[in-house]
């Protein structure tokens, strides 16, 4: 027996508990009592005349022993005609009811001890379960065949043509994330969903206080049957003016449905301003103050408003705890008969981790084919390596082999949850075998290994040619064994300009081009039962199943090391508590405690005023050493989230910390935040789904949840997503699956939202695909190019309206045919501008620049850091007046940038004053912003304004390290705004020309710019005091409040 399941073993470990010991000893408190009802298709119902068998079983069996229990009682009593049948769940699946929901238990290797089932009691001494056997419908209807074309059309990526195995990660996802959508959509206003305001917690700007003792005159339209302007208070609420507006209308006996819900509507855009908030805090009414404009608002009945119904058909719910396994008690194997034997605890497994590496074979030998590999294998947990063995070289060729074992310095019980086994191969410089690296393992802070020694190989002799990882520990926490074929990733090459990011070598994805991509072959070890990873170690510990006490509150919280799976965020920012009634506990809630854990306790008590070092600490635990990681995550598990800083939350997410509950306990800290912040980090906690080791994750059901809850943020996610979705193969499935999540929830008015914009990105790229190539590489354009791109623009398929994917806010009309362009540039990005929707007010038009061949993220990721960088400068009463113009990436290489009306750019000033010379002299940008402010008191502001601006961005670009800073990247407006554009080199990464770096000056501060502010031949002014002033403050602000990135 031991033999057969470990090989090269002589003894089993010590194993304690069997089904068969329990029967004996505990006689039938151990057993379980299972009433399946046999149903046909399309019959939930409560109450009915079925078929129906009674089984008992040990506690610890799992699914598929239920079902082979089930069938053999059906073939006794012949009540089924077709009970084999039962054993397959690709034909009948197994149901249970709670509250209003029907959930499947869908993993046949699920521990029936784990079932989140109603459990409840009758004259017999065991707990008793009702379930309900179902054929299974087969095929799909024309509905959701329907549903899924438009998904894909959204998503850019057809999931079905990947999802073939019922167990795979890919479908077991999109069942689970069902649950926690099913959730929200239950718990979501359906008002404040539609009409969620943009308002700002920033104190009102200095300029503008003058307004708090003024009346402000806003005018109020309710459709075209009244219009009317009164003075209100900025202190005034939205429903204050509602109030006005009904008054209004009795004296005015104007009808209209006084029973309905109405909200205020900016007119023109897609702006609501709603809720409890003053006038003040709303972000259109601060800027229509600062830009002296008009405030027109429509009284929108909220009936009218588009209809968020949400009509797709949902996955149906599978059981929360679908994918965990029970105690390692319960799967010890000492003392069990065979028979009594269906999985392995993995803390079992006393061997060495081990590969037998087979070979690699390439369908196209490469144009400049190296002399010699070898192959490196390695253990990743995270972002850091724990232990690493290389093959002996060989000579390169289309096929080539070794079947050779490689042997890891690690136990196999020691492998945590989301470990990677990575194969890299790489060049030899010479036929000498490299050095085997294998370090100990451990991750102490003497033995860490970077993951970025596979970028530093580059640098030496040897290169990275190809990678790929496998999850040794699958998404259903079972072990990989057996012989594996996986298709490698070509390595970028630095030189080639490639943009690599640390998370795509932890990809666990293959290549899908199987026809032309390395693959390599390897065998794992192999046993006689899947061999899986145990909750917990006993009952007694608190496994985290729903069969036991599942969310301890912070006095008694247990070791538990639960799947991210089994949690549910509520809409409030707690966990769940599963229903009182019928609610029954198979195992002791209360975890044991020791002297060891009273030292815990006290430390945690002692360590809130020390929050801020809690990465350090985690840096330094040992997660090999799982009674050590037990101890800390129940020290976690008493950690308040609200004692977390939100930037060391974010730290949580990094790579660095792969443990699901230090990433629980960092998503618990973000849930409390309000959706402006939610914006401000929701850029880089997309990035961030891509260091989960699993596509179901906390991370990626709080975005979920956090999408569906609030529009704003549905609208950056779904682009924020989409865009990766194109643009990075490594995680396009997990991209595209969560994606999928949010947009089955979304609802109606958001999909037609979507499918609109989508249309109009793929127009316009087709149009900028075609310009590419009619002008290739050509900067001096005919005169024949705006008429061409007219032309195409003519017969395209842009819709006659659409919301802009960069401000949701802004719906545009019809393209302006003759205000369109092709700018002159190496990728011939179009200039294009769009009629405004109708507004009592003078629109001008709206103005995009669509640019194909382009990767916009890096852009965004600035833009978005200047956001937070002015949000906290804004708390301390600094408004610079910076301009975060919208941009956003659509897609791989596509995107679109906001067009900043009446600006230039600093080198057309200066060629408009004075011509080639004007870049020496240093007065003429100084007489161009006076050319645009004849006055002399708005001249004053327009300086004022400068100098804040300059202020900003040269503290900005200093911090970001921003290089490539040229009169054609630095713009300024007619008011007097400064602000950078095209961030091509960030974080120091700056222009060099023969190894020497071209800039020399860690930011732009020019003579023009000092003359601006009146600092001639060296003597101070009124303003550059100021300047620098504000300068020292906006840094003193940064390092205070935290490193923005």
């Amino acid at each position: 027996m031991a033999a057969a399941v470990f090989p090269n073993q002589t003894a089993l470990p010590h194993c304690v508990g069997s089904p068969t010991e329990m029967r004996t000893q505990g006689g039938s408190a151990n057993n379980l009592k299972f009433i399946c009802e046999f149903r046909p298709d399309e019959d939930n119902s409560v109450n009915g005349d079925f078929e129906s068998v009674t089984v008992i079983l040990p506690a610890q069996c799992s699914i598929s022993q239920l079902r082979l229990r089930i069938c053999m009682k059906a073939q006794e009593q012949n009540c089924h005609p077709d009970p084999f049948a039962i054993l397959d769940p690709e034909k009948y699946i197994l149901l249970y009811a709670r509250g209003d929901d029907w959930y499947e238990a869908h993993d046949d290797c699920q521990i029936i001890r784990t079932l989140d089932i109603p459990w409840s009691h009758d004259d017999s001494p065991c707990l008793v379960a009702h379930i309900v056997a179902k054929p299974l419908v087969a095929g799909d209807s024309e509905q959701k065949k329907n549903q899924q074309e438009c998904l894909n059309y959204l998503i850019g990526h057809d999931l079905d043509n990947e999802a073939s195995d019922r167990l795979g990660e890919l479908t077991f996802t999109r069942r689970k994330l069902a649950s926690p959508r099913r959730l929200e959509l239950r718990n979501r206003d359906k008002v404040l969903y539609a009409t969620e305001p943009w308002v700002t917690q920033a104190p009102i700007p200095n300029e503008l206080e003058e307004w708090l003792n003024r009346k402000l005159c806003l005018t109020l339209h309710y459709m075209s049957k009244i219009s009317f302007s009164i003075q209100v208070d900025l202190k005034a609420t939205p429903d204050v003016l509602l109030e006005v507006f009904r008054r209004v209308m009795a004296d005015q006996r104007v009808e209209y449905n006084s029973s309905e819900e109405l909200v205020l509507k900016v007119s023109g855009r897609e702006e609501f301003l709603s809720g409890e908030n003053c006038l003040c805090d709303f972000l259109w009414v601060r800027q229509c103050l600062k830009a002296n404009q008009d405030l027109h608002l429509s009284v929108v009945p909220v009936s009218q408003l588009a209809a968020d119904t949400v009509r797709f058909v949902d996955w149906p719910l599978v059981d929360g705890f679908s994918g965990q396994f029970s105690s390692h008690d319960d799967l010890s194997l000492l003392g069990k008969d065979l028979d009594d034997i269906f999985m392995i605890s993995l803390w079992d497994c006393n061997r060495k981790f081990r590969v037998k590496l087979l070979g690699f074979d390439i369908p196209q030998l490469p144009n400049k084919p190296p002399q010699s590999v070898y192959v490196e294998a390695s253990i990743l947990y995270g972002g850091k390596v724990l232990c690493s063995v290389s093959s002996l070289p060989k000579l390169f060729g289309d096929e080539v082999l070794w079947n050779e074992w490689l042997e890891f310095d690690i136990l196999l019980r020691d492998l945590p949850r989301g470990v990677k086994l990575s194969f890299t191969i790489n060049t030899c410089a010479s036929d000498v075998s490299p050095t085997t690296k294998d370090p100990k393992p451990g991750l102490s802070r003497d033995s860490k290994v970077s993951l970025n020694k596979h970028t530093d190989t580059q640098k030496g002799k040897t290169k990275i040619l190809y990678f790929v990882n496998l999850l040794l520990i699958d998404h259903r926490s079972v072990l990989s064994q057996g012989p594996y074929t996986l298709h490698m990733w070509s390595y970028p090459d630095l030189e080639d300009g490639a943009i690599t990011y640390q998370a795509d070598k932890l990809s666990s994805a293959t290549n899908p081009h199987i026809d032309e991509s390395m693959a390599i072959s390897f065998l794992l070890d192999r046993y006689s039962f899947p061999v899986v990873l145990p909750n917990t170690f006993s009952h007694n510990d608190g496994s985290g199943s729903p069969t036991s006490d599942l969310f301890p509150d912070k006095s008694t919280s247990s070791t538990q090391c639960t799947s991210p799976i089994t949690d549910s965020l509520s809409p409030h920012g707690q966990f769940l508590l599963p229903p009182k009634t019928e609610r029954v506990s198979l195992r002791s809630p209360s975890p044991v405690f020791n002297t060891k854990r009273d030292y815990l306790k006290r430390f945690r008590e002692e360590s809130v005023q020390y929050g801020s070092n809690l990465p350090h600490f985690l840096r330094n635990i040992n997660w090999l050493d799982r009674r050590v990681v037990e101890d800390v995550h129940w020290l976690l598990g008493l950690w308040d989230p609200g004692e977390l800083d939100v930037h060391v939350a974010l730290e949580l997410l990094s790579m660095d910390f792969p443990d699901e509950i230090v990433r629980k306990l960092a998503v618990r800290r973000l849930e409390s935040l309000p959706n402006d912040d939610v914006l401000k980090y929701l850029l880089q906690l997309v990035q961030t789904l891509k260091v989960e080791p699993y596509h179901d994750s906390f991370l990626a059901r709080y975005l979920i949840q956090r999408a569906l809850r609030s529009k704003r943020i549905g609208h950056f996610f779904f682009w924020y997503v989409r865009s990766e979705v194109a643009g990075c193969p490594y995680f396009r499935q997990r991209m595209a699956v969560i994606l999928e999540a949010y947009l089955l929830g979304c609802g109606q008015a958001m999909i037609n939202i979507f499918t609109q914009q989508v249309q109009a990105v793929e127009a316009l790229q087709e149009v900028a695909m075609i310009i590419k190539r009619l002008y290739p590489d050509k900067t001096d354009l005919p005169s024949s190019a705006p008429l061409k791109l007219q032309e195409l623009l003519r017969s395209s398929n842009l819709p006659n309206e659409f919301l802009l994917p960069f401000d949701p806010r802004i719906k545009v009309g019809t393209i302006l045919l003759d205000k369109c362009k092709v700018m002159a540039s190496k990728k011939k990005p179009l200039w294009l501008e769009f009629s405004p929707m109708p507004s009592p007010t003078s629109s001008t038009p709206v103005g995009i620049i669509f640019k194909e061949g382009d990767d916009l993220r890096q852009d965004m990721l600035v833009i978005q850091t200047l956001v937070v960088m002015e949000s906290i400068w804004q708390e301390q009463s600094l408004d610079l007046n910076l301009i975060p113009y919208g941009c956003i990436s659509t897609g791989h290489n596509i995107g679109m940038i906001e067009i900043v009306r009446n600006a230039a750019t600093i080198a057309a000033v200066q060629r408009s004053h004075g011509g080639t010379t004007a870049a020496f002299r240093n007065d003429a940008l100084f007489e161009w912003l006076r050319s645009k402010c004849p006055l002399q008191e708005i001249h004053y502001k327009t300086v004022e304004r400068f100098v804040k601006s300059c202020a900003g961005y040269c503290v900005a670009t200093y911090v970001l390290g921003i290089g490539d800073r040229h009169n054609d990247n630095i713009m300024i407006t007619d008011q007097g705004n400064l602000f950078h554009i095209d961030f091509g080199h960030i974080l120091g990464n700056r222009k060099h020309f023969l190894g020497v770096s071209r800039e020399r000056a860690p930011f732009v501060l020019t003579p023009d710019f000092l003359y601006v502010m009146g600092r001639l031949r060296g003597r101070n002014s009124l303003y550059f005091q100021r300047f620098r002033v504000r300068s020292c403050v906006m840094k003193l602000c940064h390092s205070v409040c935290g490193c923005v990135l």
